[in-house]
């Protein structure tokens, strides 16, 4: 899913026990101000699709697609795209927008992928790992499901805000959980998230067996800037999402051999 991208209305809090991340039951809202706000369509979109790059001829697995905005904009730009997500009622507005014959499939990150190994040249997982406790699995099955020298573009919440919002704030270099109250327009949901250091991250991502090769902290898009002047300049002076750039090796032994990465601001 393409996901939640505000400060929450209240200071985020250790999580509690109320149903939170219930997509179904806001499916038509999250949409809604998903498709046209700042922070998805001019910065966390944008981005991803730029660090995807041309994508003509590609097969491409959206991890999480939501209401199928990032997958209707990769198969506009020729790939072959296959849309999941542990929501039916997103993947009903992603059917929506993407027609009958699109591929999209209930499936939770949690589980194993319902896929062969090395089906797919690109996964995207845009803004979906922050919701996941343990990393791990989810990344050993997104790297099985990668030909070799295949790509992961992900994006998450970045660990610095995560650390800053919450109050009080937690050890920075545990892995925890925080809740708050979000809204979309105009119905108020309560969301959970985790929280982790950025060590844990790149740990996560080469102990599954991807080299990172991008990280970035990109600008919003120019285009932004008439149509949200305030929120653009505090979104073009402060940090929000983390994007990563992984690839699964072209032979085992590449992965042992783990060049440095580039780093992108702006």
């Amino acid at each position: 899913m393409d996901r939640v991208t505000d400060m929450p209305d209240t200071p985020a809090r250790p999580a509690g026990p109320a149903q939170v991340n219930h997509y179904d039951s806001f499916a038509e809202a999250y949409a809604a101000d998903n498709e046209n706000n700042l922070l998805n369509a001019y910065y966390e979109r944008p981005a991803m699709l730029a660090l995807v790059a041309e994508v003509t001829g590609r097969r491409i697995l959206d991890a999480g697609c939501g209401s199928g905005l990032l997958s209707a904009a990769l198969r506009d730009r020729g790939a072959d795209v296959t849309g999941i997500d542990a929501s039916t009622g997103m993947l009903a507005l992603a059917r929506r927008r993407l027609g009958n014959d699109a591929d999209l499939r209930v499936v939770d990150l949690s589980d194993p992928l319902p896929f062969a190994d090395d089906a797919f040249d690109d996964v995207v997982a845009s803004l979906v790992l922050h919701y996941l406790e343990d990393w791990g699995p989810t990344l050993a099955e997104m790297r099985r499901v990668l030909r070799p020298g295949g790509r992961l573009i992900a994006s998450v919440q970045h660990p610095f805000v995560d650390y800053a919002i919450q109050d009080p704030r937690p050890d920075y270099f545990e892995t925890t959980s925080y809740s708050g109250e979000f809204t979309f327009s105009g119905q108020s949901v309560p969301m959970r998230f985790w929280r982790r250091p950025l060590h844990a991250m790149t740990d996560a991502f080469t102990a599954a067996g991807f080299r990172l090769s991008v990280i970035s902290e990109p600008q919003p898009d120019p285009a932004a800037r008439e149509l949200f002047p305030d929120d653009f300049h505090a979104l073009s002076t402060q940090i929000a999402f983390l994007f990563f750039v992984l690839e699964a090796p072209l032979s085992p032994t590449d992965s042992n051999d783990q060049p440095t990465a580039t780093a992108r601001f702006g």
